[in-house]
Protein backbone atom coordinates (compact mmCIF):
# COMPACT_ATOMS: atom_id res chain seq x y z
CA UNK A 1 0.00 0.00 0.00
CA UNK A 2 1.35 3.42 -0.97
CA UNK A 3 -0.51 6.24 0.74
CA UNK A 4 -0.13 9.85 -0.42
CA UNK A 5 -1.49 12.79 1.54
CA UNK A 6 -3.62 15.52 -0.04
CA UNK A 7 -3.05 18.81 1.77
CA UNK A 8 -4.27 22.40 1.63
CA UNK A 9 -2.10 24.36 -0.84
CA UNK A 10 0.11 27.12 0.49
CA UNK A 11 -1.96 30.23 1.13
CA UNK A 12 -0.56 33.74 0.89
CA UNK A 13 0.82 35.50 3.95
CA UNK A 14 -2.28 37.71 4.16
CA UNK A 15 -4.63 34.69 4.33
CA UNK A 16 -4.71 32.71 7.57
CA UNK A 17 -7.47 30.22 6.76
CA UNK A 18 -9.87 29.06 4.07
CA UNK A 19 -13.09 27.08 3.65
CA UNK A 20 -13.63 23.84 1.76
CA UNK A 21 -16.40 23.81 -0.82
CA UNK A 22 -17.77 20.49 -2.11
CA UNK A 23 -15.76 17.31 -2.58
CA UNK A 24 -15.93 16.12 -6.16
CA UNK A 25 -14.98 12.55 -5.26
CA UNK A 26 -16.15 10.08 -2.62
CA UNK A 27 -14.17 7.63 -0.54
CA UNK A 28 -13.50 4.50 -2.56
CA UNK A 29 -13.61 6.23 -5.94
CA UNK A 30 -10.72 6.24 -8.35
CA UNK A 31 -8.90 9.51 -9.01
CA UNK A 32 -6.38 10.48 -11.66
CA UNK A 33 -3.35 12.68 -11.18
CA UNK A 34 -4.09 16.44 -11.44
CA UNK A 35 -7.85 15.80 -11.30
CA UNK A 36 -9.57 18.41 -9.11
CA UNK A 37 -10.67 16.85 -5.83
CA UNK A 38 -12.09 19.90 -4.05
CA UNK A 39 -11.99 23.68 -4.19
CA UNK A 40 -10.69 25.82 -1.34
CA UNK A 41 -12.28 29.24 -0.94
CA UNK A 42 -10.21 32.03 0.59
CA UNK A 43 -11.28 35.61 1.15
CA UNK A 44 -9.77 36.50 -2.22
CA UNK A 45 -9.88 33.56 -4.63
CA UNK A 46 -10.97 29.96 -5.03
CA UNK A 47 -8.10 27.50 -5.33
CA UNK A 48 -8.39 24.04 -6.87
CA UNK A 49 -6.80 21.12 -5.03
CA UNK A 50 -5.67 18.53 -7.58
CA UNK A 51 -4.89 14.87 -6.91
CA UNK A 52 -1.11 14.56 -6.43
CA UNK A 53 -1.19 11.05 -7.93
CA UNK A 54 -3.54 8.51 -9.46
CA UNK A 55 -5.16 5.93 -7.22
CA UNK A 56 -8.14 5.53 -4.92
CA UNK A 57 -9.42 8.07 -2.41
CA UNK A 58 -9.24 6.13 0.86
CA UNK A 59 -9.95 8.84 3.42
CA UNK A 60 -11.48 12.32 3.62
CA UNK A 61 -10.12 14.07 6.69
CA UNK A 62 -12.06 17.35 6.33
CA UNK A 63 -15.66 17.54 5.17
CA UNK A 64 -17.45 20.13 3.05
CA UNK A 65 -17.50 23.56 4.66
CA UNK A 66 -14.59 22.87 7.02
CA UNK A 67 -12.19 25.67 7.92
CA UNK A 68 -8.61 24.75 7.06
CA UNK A 69 -5.10 26.25 7.00
CA UNK A 70 -2.04 25.89 4.79
CA UNK A 71 -0.61 22.36 4.73
CA UNK A 72 -3.50 20.80 6.66
CA UNK A 73 -4.37 17.21 5.74
CA UNK A 74 -7.47 16.97 3.54
CA UNK A 75 -7.49 13.37 2.32
CA UNK A 76 -5.43 10.30 1.54
CA UNK A 77 -4.93 8.46 -1.74
CA UNK A 78 -3.79 4.85 -2.09
CA UNK A 79 -1.84 4.65 -5.34
CA UNK A 80 -2.02 0.83 -5.41
CA UNK A 81 -5.66 0.24 -4.48
CA UNK A 82 -8.56 -0.38 -6.84
CA UNK A 83 -11.75 1.65 -6.90
CA UNK A 84 -14.34 0.41 -4.40
CA UNK A 85 -11.79 -1.66 -2.49
CA UNK A 86 -10.85 1.01 0.03
CA UNK A 87 -12.88 2.72 2.72
CA UNK A 88 -12.27 5.56 5.09
CA UNK A 89 -12.25 5.23 8.85
CA UNK A 90 -15.78 4.85 10.15
CA UNK A 91 -17.12 3.89 6.70
CA UNK A 92 -18.73 0.48 6.10
CA UNK A 93 -16.20 -2.29 5.23
CA UNK A 94 -16.29 -3.51 1.66
CA UNK A 95 -17.70 -6.89 2.76
CA UNK A 96 -20.62 -5.30 4.61
CA UNK A 97 -22.85 -4.70 1.54
CA UNK A 98 -22.37 -8.30 0.43
CA UNK A 99 -23.44 -9.55 3.87
CA UNK A 100 -26.64 -7.55 3.68
CA UNK A 101 -27.40 -8.77 0.19
CA UNK A 102 -26.83 -12.41 1.21
CA UNK A 103 -29.57 -12.31 3.87
CA UNK A 104 -32.76 -14.08 2.70
CA UNK A 105 -35.31 -11.51 1.63
CA UNK A 106 -38.24 -13.52 3.06
CA UNK A 107 -36.78 -14.01 6.52
CA UNK A 108 -36.86 -11.11 8.97
CA UNK A 109 -33.40 -10.36 10.28
CA UNK A 110 -32.67 -10.90 13.92
CA UNK A 111 -32.09 -7.74 15.95
CA UNK A 112 -28.35 -8.39 16.09
CA UNK A 113 -28.23 -9.12 12.37
CA UNK A 114 -30.24 -6.01 11.53
CA UNK A 115 -27.94 -3.89 13.59
CA UNK A 116 -24.93 -5.44 11.91
CA UNK A 117 -26.26 -5.08 8.36
CA UNK A 118 -27.28 -1.47 8.84
CA UNK A 119 -23.95 -0.57 10.41
CA UNK A 120 -22.30 2.22 8.38
CA UNK A 121 -25.18 2.38 5.88
CA UNK A 122 -28.70 3.33 7.00
CA UNK A 123 -28.62 6.69 8.70
CA UNK A 124 -25.17 7.44 7.28
CA UNK A 125 -24.82 10.33 4.83
CA UNK A 126 -22.04 11.34 2.48
CA UNK A 127 -20.10 14.52 3.44
CA UNK A 128 -22.01 16.60 0.89
CA UNK A 129 -25.34 15.18 2.05
CA UNK A 130 -24.46 15.75 5.71
CA UNK A 131 -23.78 19.41 5.05
CA UNK A 132 -27.15 19.90 3.30
CA UNK A 133 -29.08 18.06 6.01
CA UNK A 134 -27.34 19.85 8.89
CA UNK A 135 -28.18 23.24 7.37
CA UNK A 136 -31.87 22.25 7.38
CA UNK A 137 -31.83 20.55 10.79
CA UNK A 138 -32.70 17.12 9.35
CA UNK A 139 -31.22 13.94 10.81
CA UNK A 140 -29.67 11.50 8.35
CA UNK A 141 -31.69 8.68 9.92
CA UNK A 142 -34.93 10.41 8.84
CA UNK A 143 -33.96 10.26 5.17
CA UNK A 144 -34.32 7.18 3.00
CA UNK A 145 -30.99 6.64 1.28
CA UNK A 146 -30.67 5.45 -2.31
CA UNK A 147 -26.93 4.88 -2.17
CA UNK A 148 -25.13 1.61 -1.64
CA UNK A 149 -26.54 -0.23 1.38
CA UNK A 150 -28.95 2.65 2.11
CA UNK A 151 -26.33 5.38 2.32
CA UNK A 152 -27.85 8.89 2.01
CA UNK A 153 -26.51 10.64 -1.09
CA UNK A 154 -26.38 14.32 -1.93
CA UNK A 155 -29.40 13.87 -4.24
CA UNK A 156 -31.36 12.23 -1.39
CA UNK A 157 -30.53 15.14 0.92
CA UNK A 158 -31.54 17.71 -1.69
CA UNK A 159 -34.85 15.93 -2.28
CA UNK A 160 -35.53 15.68 1.46
CA UNK A 161 -34.86 19.34 2.09
CA UNK A 162 -37.09 20.32 -0.82
CA UNK A 163 -40.09 18.63 0.79
CA UNK A 164 -42.22 20.57 3.31
CA UNK A 165 -41.96 19.42 6.90
CA UNK A 166 -44.35 16.49 7.54
CA UNK A 167 -45.23 17.56 11.06
CA UNK A 168 -44.31 20.21 13.58
CA UNK A 169 -42.84 17.46 15.76
CA UNK A 170 -39.83 17.39 13.46
CA UNK A 171 -36.65 19.19 14.42
CA UNK A 172 -36.94 22.96 14.52
CA UNK A 173 -35.59 24.84 11.49
CA UNK A 174 -31.87 25.52 11.72
CA UNK A 175 -30.41 29.03 11.69
CA UNK A 176 -29.99 28.73 7.94
CA UNK A 177 -33.74 28.66 7.32
CA UNK A 178 -36.47 30.27 9.45
CA UNK A 179 -40.18 30.64 8.85
CA UNK A 180 -42.30 33.38 10.42
CA UNK A 181 -45.62 32.63 12.11
CA UNK A 182 -47.67 33.97 9.22
CA UNK A 183 -46.03 31.51 6.83
CA UNK A 184 -43.64 33.90 5.06
CA UNK A 185 -40.27 32.22 4.62
CA UNK A 186 -36.90 33.75 5.39
CA UNK A 187 -33.54 32.19 4.68
CA UNK A 188 -30.33 32.94 6.54
CA UNK A 189 -27.22 32.09 4.52
CA UNK A 190 -23.67 32.68 5.78
CA UNK A 191 -21.51 34.98 3.64
CA UNK A 192 -18.83 33.31 1.59
CA UNK A 193 -15.29 34.23 2.56
CA UNK A 194 -14.97 36.29 -0.61
CA UNK A 195 -18.18 38.23 0.09
CA UNK A 196 -17.15 38.81 3.71
CA UNK A 197 -13.76 40.09 2.55
CA UNK A 198 -15.41 42.43 0.04
CA UNK A 199 -17.62 43.82 2.82
CA UNK A 200 -14.62 44.27 5.09
CA UNK A 201 -12.61 46.13 2.46
CA UNK A 202 -15.51 48.41 1.52
CA UNK A 203 -16.00 49.40 5.15
CA UNK A 204 -12.24 49.88 5.51
CA UNK A 205 -12.22 52.14 2.46
CA UNK A 206 -15.10 54.25 3.78
CA UNK A 207 -13.54 54.57 7.24
CA UNK A 208 -9.92 55.23 6.27
CA UNK A 209 -10.26 57.36 3.13
CA UNK A 210 -11.67 60.86 2.80
CA UNK A 211 -13.71 59.96 -0.28
CA UNK A 212 -15.11 62.59 -2.64
CA UNK A 213 -16.46 62.04 -6.14
CA UNK A 214 -16.24 64.34 -9.14
CA UNK A 215 -18.37 63.91 -12.28
CA UNK A 216 -18.16 64.77 -15.95
CA UNK A 217 -19.78 63.72 -19.18
CA UNK A 218 -18.08 62.50 -22.31
CA UNK A 219 -19.28 62.40 -25.89
CA UNK A 220 -18.49 58.86 -27.05
CA UNK A 221 -19.21 59.49 -30.75
CA UNK A 222 -15.56 59.64 -31.81
CA UNK A 223 -14.72 56.39 -30.01
CA UNK A 224 -17.82 54.66 -31.38
CA UNK A 225 -17.08 55.81 -34.93
CA UNK A 226 -13.46 54.65 -34.67
CA UNK A 227 -14.52 51.31 -33.26
CA UNK A 228 -17.18 50.80 -35.93
CA UNK A 229 -14.68 51.55 -38.70
CA UNK A 230 -12.00 49.12 -37.51
CA UNK A 231 -13.63 46.50 -35.28
CA UNK A 232 -13.84 43.82 -38.00
CA UNK A 233 -10.24 44.27 -39.14
CA UNK A 234 -9.11 44.50 -35.51
CA UNK A 235 -10.74 41.17 -34.59
CA UNK A 236 -9.41 39.47 -37.70
CA UNK A 237 -5.89 40.76 -37.07
CA UNK A 238 -5.68 40.23 -33.30
CA UNK A 239 -8.21 37.49 -32.58
CA UNK A 240 -10.08 39.55 -30.00
CA UNK A 241 -12.97 42.01 -30.21
CA UNK A 242 -12.31 45.73 -29.96
CA UNK A 243 -14.31 46.84 -26.94
CA UNK A 244 -14.61 50.17 -25.17
CA UNK A 245 -12.62 49.23 -22.07
CA UNK A 246 -9.25 49.52 -23.83
CA UNK A 247 -10.11 53.16 -24.66
CA UNK A 248 -10.99 53.86 -21.02
CA UNK A 249 -7.76 52.21 -19.83
CA UNK A 250 -5.67 54.23 -22.29
CA UNK A 251 -7.47 57.46 -21.37
CA UNK A 252 -6.95 56.76 -17.66
CA UNK A 253 -3.23 56.11 -18.15
CA UNK A 254 -2.87 59.36 -20.11
CA UNK A 255 -4.48 61.27 -17.23
CA UNK A 256 -2.44 59.48 -14.56
CA UNK A 257 0.76 60.47 -16.33
CA UNK A 258 -0.29 64.13 -16.20
CA UNK A 259 -1.50 63.96 -12.58
CA UNK A 260 0.66 61.38 -10.74
CA UNK A 261 -1.21 61.81 -7.45
CA UNK A 262 -4.14 59.93 -8.97
CA UNK A 263 -1.79 56.95 -9.37
CA UNK A 264 -0.32 57.24 -5.86
CA UNK A 265 -1.19 55.58 -2.57
CA UNK A 266 -0.96 56.40 1.13
CA UNK A 267 1.25 54.44 3.49
CA UNK A 268 0.91 55.84 7.00
CA UNK A 269 2.10 59.44 6.72
CA UNK A 270 3.90 58.82 3.43
CA UNK A 271 2.69 59.19 -0.15
CA UNK A 272 3.96 56.52 -2.52
CA UNK A 273 4.24 57.66 -6.14
CA UNK A 274 4.15 54.68 -8.46
CA UNK A 275 6.31 54.81 -11.57
CA UNK A 276 4.19 52.18 -13.26
CA UNK A 277 0.54 51.90 -14.23
CA UNK A 278 -1.19 48.75 -13.01
CA UNK A 279 -4.90 49.20 -13.69
CA UNK A 280 -7.45 47.14 -11.78
CA UNK A 281 -10.53 46.18 -13.80
CA UNK A 282 -13.60 45.32 -11.72
CA UNK A 283 -15.01 42.01 -12.96
CA UNK A 284 -18.21 40.33 -11.81
CA UNK A 285 -17.93 36.64 -10.96
CA UNK A 286 -20.46 34.09 -9.64
CA UNK A 287 -18.91 34.46 -6.18
CA UNK A 288 -18.67 38.25 -6.13
CA UNK A 289 -16.74 41.21 -7.47
CA UNK A 290 -13.02 40.75 -8.11
CA UNK A 291 -10.49 43.27 -9.41
CA UNK A 292 -7.73 41.62 -11.48
CA UNK A 293 -4.81 43.82 -12.54
CA UNK A 294 -3.79 44.82 -16.06
CA UNK A 295 -0.09 45.35 -15.38
CA UNK A 296 2.08 47.95 -17.13
CA UNK A 297 -0.99 49.16 -19.02
CA UNK A 298 1.01 52.08 -20.42
CA UNK A 299 3.19 49.61 -22.33
CA UNK A 300 0.34 47.57 -23.78
CA UNK A 301 -1.40 48.00 -27.11
CA UNK A 302 -5.17 48.18 -27.46
CA UNK A 303 -5.17 44.51 -28.54
CA UNK A 304 -3.07 43.40 -25.56
CA UNK A 305 -5.38 45.22 -23.15
CA UNK A 306 -8.49 43.66 -24.72
CA UNK A 307 -6.93 40.18 -24.61
CA UNK A 308 -5.93 40.57 -20.97
CA UNK A 309 -9.41 41.75 -19.95
CA UNK A 310 -11.06 38.92 -21.92
CA UNK A 311 -8.81 36.35 -20.23
CA UNK A 312 -9.63 37.74 -16.79
CA UNK A 313 -13.35 37.68 -17.59
CA UNK A 314 -13.16 34.00 -18.55
CA UNK A 315 -11.12 33.11 -15.47
CA UNK A 316 -13.58 34.95 -13.22
CA UNK A 317 -16.55 33.06 -14.67
CA UNK A 318 -14.75 29.75 -14.18
CA UNK A 319 -13.56 30.64 -10.68
CA UNK A 320 -9.91 30.43 -11.71
CA UNK A 321 -8.72 33.92 -10.77
CA UNK A 322 -5.43 33.55 -8.89
CA UNK A 323 -3.99 35.54 -6.00
CA UNK A 324 -1.30 36.88 -8.32
CA UNK A 325 -4.00 38.22 -10.67
CA UNK A 326 -5.47 40.30 -7.83
CA UNK A 327 -2.30 41.51 -6.15
CA UNK A 328 -1.25 45.15 -6.49
CA UNK A 329 -2.88 47.81 -8.64
CA UNK A 330 -2.41 51.57 -8.63
CA UNK A 331 -5.77 52.72 -10.05
CA UNK A 332 -9.08 50.98 -10.79
CA UNK A 333 -11.90 51.19 -13.32
CA UNK A 334 -15.42 49.95 -12.61
CA UNK A 335 -17.84 49.65 -15.52
CA UNK A 336 -21.34 49.68 -14.06
CA UNK A 337 -22.66 50.56 -17.51
CA UNK A 338 -22.42 46.88 -18.39
CA UNK A 339 -25.46 46.35 -16.16
CA UNK A 340 -27.23 49.54 -17.18
CA UNK A 341 -26.03 51.89 -14.44
CA UNK A 342 -26.44 55.55 -15.33
CA UNK A 343 -24.53 57.14 -12.46
CA UNK A 344 -22.72 55.97 -9.33
CA UNK A 345 -20.11 56.96 -6.76
CA UNK A 346 -17.54 54.15 -6.86
CA UNK A 347 -15.66 53.21 -3.69
CA UNK A 348 -11.86 53.33 -3.72
CA UNK A 349 -10.05 50.00 -3.67
CA UNK A 350 -7.45 50.38 -0.85
CA UNK A 351 -4.58 51.18 -0.82
CA UNK A 352 -5.27 53.00 -4.09
CA UNK A 353 -6.30 56.65 -4.01
CA UNK A 354 -8.70 56.93 -6.93
CA UNK A 355 -11.14 54.93 -9.04
CA UNK A 356 -12.98 55.69 -12.28
CA UNK A 357 -16.63 54.75 -12.65
CA UNK A 358 -17.91 54.23 -16.21
CA UNK A 359 -21.61 54.06 -16.97
CA UNK A 360 -24.06 53.25 -19.76
CA UNK A 361 -23.70 55.24 -22.96
CA UNK A 362 -27.07 56.69 -24.00
CA UNK A 363 -28.23 59.05 -26.74
CA UNK A 364 -28.99 62.42 -25.15
CA UNK A 365 -29.71 65.94 -26.41
CA UNK A 366 -26.65 68.18 -26.01
CA UNK A 367 -25.75 71.65 -27.21
CA UNK A 368 -22.99 72.00 -29.83
CA UNK A 369 -22.22 75.37 -31.41
CA UNK A 370 -25.53 76.72 -30.18
CA UNK A 371 -27.51 73.83 -31.67
CA UNK A 372 -29.29 70.97 -29.91
CA UNK A 373 -28.03 67.66 -31.28
CA UNK A 374 -28.28 64.00 -30.22
CA UNK A 375 -25.02 62.42 -29.08
CA UNK A 376 -24.03 59.14 -27.34
CA UNK A 377 -23.15 60.44 -23.89
CA UNK A 378 -21.52 58.69 -20.94
CA UNK A 379 -21.32 60.04 -17.40
CA UNK A 380 -17.92 59.50 -15.80
CA UNK A 381 -17.44 59.51 -12.03
CA UNK A 382 -14.09 59.54 -10.29
CA UNK A 383 -13.86 58.98 -6.55
CA UNK A 384 -10.63 60.10 -4.91
CA UNK A 385 -8.94 60.23 -1.52
CA UNK A 386 -9.05 63.86 -0.48
CA UNK A 387 -6.28 63.29 2.05
CA UNK A 388 -3.70 63.51 -0.74
CA UNK A 389 -5.66 64.52 -3.84
CA UNK A 390 -7.11 68.03 -3.99
CA UNK A 391 -10.16 68.87 -6.05
CA UNK A 392 -7.99 70.56 -8.66
CA UNK A 393 -6.04 67.40 -9.53
CA UNK A 394 -9.17 65.25 -9.42
CA UNK A 395 -11.22 67.51 -11.68
CA UNK A 396 -8.38 68.13 -14.14
CA UNK A 397 -7.58 64.41 -14.19
CA UNK A 398 -11.15 63.53 -15.10
CA UNK A 399 -11.21 66.30 -17.73
CA UNK A 400 -8.02 64.81 -19.21
CA UNK A 401 -9.79 61.44 -19.53
CA UNK A 402 -12.80 63.12 -21.12
CA UNK A 403 -10.64 64.96 -23.67
CA UNK A 404 -8.73 61.80 -24.59
CA UNK A 405 -11.97 59.90 -25.19
CA UNK A 406 -13.53 62.67 -27.25
CA UNK A 407 -10.41 62.82 -29.45
CA UNK A 408 -9.06 59.23 -29.33
CA UNK A 409 -6.37 59.91 -31.94
CA UNK A 410 -4.55 61.75 -29.14
CA UNK A 411 -4.13 58.45 -27.34
CA UNK A 412 -2.12 57.07 -30.25
CA UNK A 413 0.05 60.19 -30.39
CA UNK A 414 0.31 60.43 -26.58
CA UNK A 415 -0.89 64.03 -26.56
Amino acid sequence: MAIIDVVVPQLSESISEASLLEWKKKVGEAVTQDETLIEVETDKVVLEVPAPASGVLTEIAQGDGSTVTSGQLLAKIDTEAKAGAAASEGAAPAAEPAKAEAAPAQAPAAPAQAAESSKGSAGVASPAASKILSEKGIAAGDVEGSGRDGRVTKADAAAATAKPAAAPAKAAPAAADTVSLDGRAEQRVPMTRLRARIAERLIQSQQENAILTTFNEVNMKAVMDLRAAYKDRFEKEHGVKLGFMSFFVKAAVAALKKYPLLNASVDGKDIIYHGYFDIGIAVSSPRGLVVPIVRNADQLSFAQIEKTIAEYGAKAREGKISLEDLTGGTFSISNGGTFGSMLSTPIINPPQSAILGVHATKDRPVVENGQIVIRPMNYLAMSYDHRIIDGREAVLGLVAMKEALEDPQRLLLEL
